[in-house]
């Protein structure tokens, strides 16, 4: 018989996603000691898992988070997920993935009985359609990209590279973008050179020229999206492709700006700080790069995104802060 709730892959059992629950004496609570990916299907089939795994084990071997359980467990125990919840998905639902890895308890609580020891794994399957709720209008106005006092954390102090829960940096560009009027303000930070370097959870090109330029990998997180634009859709186009540091005059005097994640794959920044970049629309080389990823994934990116905003109605998202936006009331 199927269940009529969301499972959740916990430490090799699948469990209600009520009762995945971690111990408040797990590092992860402690000190945001975590690895985690998030990933998104088109068509419900997985894009770059691999990728993502990849990466996650880097951080994993980095961090020296001792995880017994290989790649190849790791990417079954995804599909195993991803398999005991299709049912639940609607037939136009993306499958959005969530995979975090803790090192488990630290050592002074290690005697607690009934609690588990060693590193935990925990894959979540939820709608993509949560994620990328309200940014459907962003695909025609575009983002206005605020410059935030908080700056990046740079590879020297914690290693962007790694994608890990110690995120509370984020947290406060958003939260300071938020402050700004207007609904389309998404934060931009700096790295402490003052050299443009990444969103808080995507990251950020502009175009110049017929030219597509990207901050250096070097105090941002090297995302799977940005990988893609670089490696395969631009070449695809071609269209060139810099990895070189820039600043908001680079910006400013740009032809066009856009953001990549995982979730919404591309979005177009049409300001900065409130200043139009090139003339204030979005751009002809954005839309050449995202109609070319719609069509390699055979998913319309964007009238999917547009499609859940417009069955979502006037339903809100709350007040809570978001991976990419802090709500001010």
């Amino acid at each position: 018989m199927q269940k009529t709730h969301r499972l959740v892959y916990f430490n090799g059992q699948l469990v209600p996603e009520t009762e995945a629950k971690i111990s408040i004496y797990d590092s992860a609570l402690m000190f945001g000691d975590m690895v985690f990916e998030m990933t998104r299907s088109f068509n419900k089939q997985q894009f770059k898992l691999r990728e993502h795994i990849e990466r996650l084990y880097s951080g994993l071997k980095i961090l020296r988070i001792p995880l017994e359980m290989t790649p190849a467990e790791m990417e079954a125990a995804c599909y195993q997920t991803i398999e005991a919840n299709e049912h639940l998905f609607q037939s136009d639902d993306e499958h959005r993935l969530m995979i975090d890895v803790s090192r488990g308890l630290l050592g002074i609580y290690q005697g607690i009985e009934g609690l588990h020891k060693g590193p935990n794994v925990i894959i979540a399957d939820f709608p993509l359609r949560w994620t990328v709720a309200t940014m459907g209008a962003l695909f025609d106005r575009g983002i206005n990209a605020v410059i935030t006092s908080q700056r990046a954390i740079p590879g020297t102090l914690l290693d962007p590279k790694i994608k890990n829960r110690s995120r509370i940096h984020y947290l406060m560009a958003n939260i300071e973008a938020g402050q700004i009027e207007g609904d389309n303000n998404w934060a931009l930070l700096i790295d402490p050179d003052g050299f443009i370097a990444e969103g808080t959870g995507d990251n950020f090109f502009i175009i110049k020229d017929g030219v597509v330029i990207t901050p250096e990998g070097r105090n941002i997180l090297r995302g799977i999206s940005r990988d893609y634009v670089m490696r395969e859709l631009c070449p695809q186009l071609g269209m060139p492709i810099v990895e070189k540091n820039i600043e908001a005059y680079d910006v400013f005097t740009a032809d066009e700006a856009f953001m990549t994640g995982t979730p919404f794959c591309m979005l177009p920044v049409t300001s900065l700080n409130g200043n139009p970049i090139g003339n204030g629309l979005v751009g002809e080389g954005f839309t050449r790069l995202l109609n070319q990823w719609s069509l390699n994934t055979g998913t319309d990116i964007v009238g999917q995104i547009q499609k859940w905003d417009k069955e979502r109605g006037n339903s809100t998202t709350g007040d809570a802060p978001t991976p990419y936006r802090f709500k001010t009331k």
